[in-house]
């Protein structure tokens, strides 16, 4: 029978996969390009894209190569630990609709601060808060801010990212505010993706040296803090999609409904 062709196929597809499996940090001096068309082709490689401080891989999933462009975010507080397998869970979703990545790059980071998230706590490895170490107007320099703007490897990795993706959004991932916050030019985008889970919109304001003061307020990308609750912590990952997960995709696909 005809099994020639479909040997070479299975050649040829194995050489794809390892052409474009996950990449050492040596190979990624400058992030490279991640988004290419092999990696498209294969929706949602995983690519090292920086480590911690206590070296660590951070991995990032990047889906499509569309012009309209989300950067999703979890575990930025390592005692905020529910965004991480909601972020998974996204990523399980893209794979099964491929389709929500046509026209747009969607770029998850789990789980930027694997150092807190391993030993619980707010901070990294240096004991900073990464989501007051951004280059913002307003941020101060502490021991737990950072003694200077980006001192730290995981902060670093996202503003490598936003300059690398010029994301049209931002969605990080928090707890236990109960509310979706948000930064710059993104009220409706945070009302839009209110109508699918049971968080309200609060404007709470940009922290100094945060995110959203960094990239909502200074850049102009409109940015969302999606404040969880504290219990949600104890769900699982199937559960905690189940309520959240579509308030997700309505950020990615807005202004159209998910």
């Amino acid at each position: 029978m005809n099994k020639i062709p479909v040997l070479s196929l299975t050649c040829a597809l194995a050489a794809l996969l390892m052409l474009t499996g996950c990449r050492q940090p040596d190979q990624y001096p400058d992030f490279g390009n991640i988004s290419n068309p092999a990696a498209a082709a294969l929706l949602g490689q995983h690519h090292i894209v920086g480590s911690s401080v206590n070296n660590t891989p951070i991995m990032a999933q990047v889906f499509g190569q569309g012009d309209s462009v989300t950067l999703i975010i979890g575990g930025i507080h390592g005692n905020e630990p529910a965004g991480t397998p909601l972020v998974k869970k996204l990523a399980q979703y893209i794979r099964l609709y491929p389709e929500l990545a046509n026209g747009r790059t969607i770029v998850l980071l789990p789980n930027v601060n694997p150092d807190g998230m391993a030993k619980g706590t707010r901070y990294n490895a240096n004991n900073v808060d990464l989501n007051r170490n951004f280059a913002a107007p307003n941020r101060v320099n502490t021991a737990t801010t950072g003694h200077s703007a980006l001192s730290e490897p995981e902060s670093r990795v996202i503003e490598r990212l936003i300059r690398q993706y010029a994301p049209d959004r931002i969605v990080a991932t928090h707890q236990p505010l109960a509310c979706i916050d948000y930064d710059g030019p993104a009220r409706g985008i945070a009302a839009s993706m209110q109508r699918y889970c049971d968080l309200t919109v609060k404007k709470l304001g940009a922290r100094p040296g945060s995110l959203g003061a960094y990239a909502g307020e200074k850049l102009g990308i409109p940015t969302i803090t999606f404040e969880m609750k504290q219990h949600d912590s104890q769900l699982s990952g199937d559960e905690i999609w189940r309520k959240y997960g579509k308030a997700l995709l309505a950020a990615i696909t807005y202004p159209n409904p998910p």
